[in-house]
């Protein structure tokens, strides 16, 4: 099945900058080939579930293994049945309705 999600990954006990490990989760999903779009305050992820979820479970992998001992993480999922729509396209049809108005 096709999802996308928002993932918003906060490491605990880092101090104020989360910046390198947000960048080595990145790392973790480029690596891996899905679709995603990095926003200011999480990360849009597209692709098969099981292929989704398995990369969510290496980015937990990869910021425990920087040394951060709790994650607190959330998840927007988002999935159909009557098509493929990407997160580019639902953001393009808001922005279409924008335009039109």
């Amino acid at each position: 099945m096709w999802v996308s999600v928002d993932f918003c990954l906060v490491p605990l006990g880092v101090g104020v900058s989360l910046s390198p490990y947000i960048a080595a989760c990145q790392r973790v999903i480029d690596k891996d080939g899905l679709e995603y779009e990095l926003g200011p305050n999480g990360t849009s992820v597209e692709g098969e579930w099981v292929e989704v979820f398995e990369c969510i479970k290496k980015c937990h992998e990869e910021v425990h293994r920087l040394g951060v001992d709790r994650i607190y993480a959330t998840l927007k999922v988002n999935t159909r049945t009557d098509r493929r729509q990407s997160f580019r396209e639902k953001v393009g049809s808001v922005i279409s309705s924008l335009d039109k108005h």
